[in-house]
């Protein structure tokens, strides 16, 4: 079971990822970006992960540390949770990237590569978009 849903998280959010790279002046792109719900399926599969054993949990996040936390995630459920964490989290900032780099224009072909760094490296891709991000002012609404 840990395995499949593994393997299901990355396919809950590749859509997602794909309409904001591929489609990105799809009319249907933009409903379907604009609603933070897309990365619920994959919190879903965190929850289904984690509240089972929250009571591990709670003490390695309330109060970590480095050998509580490698502990935590030395399971082939902690590596699944924390996968889905990740995904979540990362198509949650993708989403929040695309949606600002078309409100300031931001050239497509500029945000494309960005994208994919955050679908791989998740805060190396909000880094670079941090940093590329106040060249495009926002236009006034």
């Amino acid at each position: 079971m840990t395995g499949f849903l593994f393997s299901l998280t990355f396919l809950l959010a590749a859509p997602f990822w794909a309409l904001m790279i591929l489609l990105p002046g799809w009319s249907w792109t933009r409903r379907i970006i604009a609603s933070p719900l897309i990365a619920l399926p994959v919190v879903l599969i965190y929850a289904v992960l984690v509240i089972p054993a929250f009571g591990e949990v709670l003490p390695a996040v309330t109060s970590p540390s480095l050998g509580g936390v490698r502990e935590l995630l030395g399971t082939a459920n902690g590596a699944a949770a924390g996968w889905a964490h990740m995904i979540a989290f990362d198509l949650f900032v993708g989403r929040w990237a695309w949606l600002d780099a078309r409100a300031r224009g931001i050239p497509h072909p500029v945000l494309a590569p960005i994208l994919v760094l955050t679908i791989l490296l998740g805060p190396l891709g909000l880094a670079v978009y941090l940093a590329v991000r106040p060249r495009w002012p926002e236009a006034l609404r």
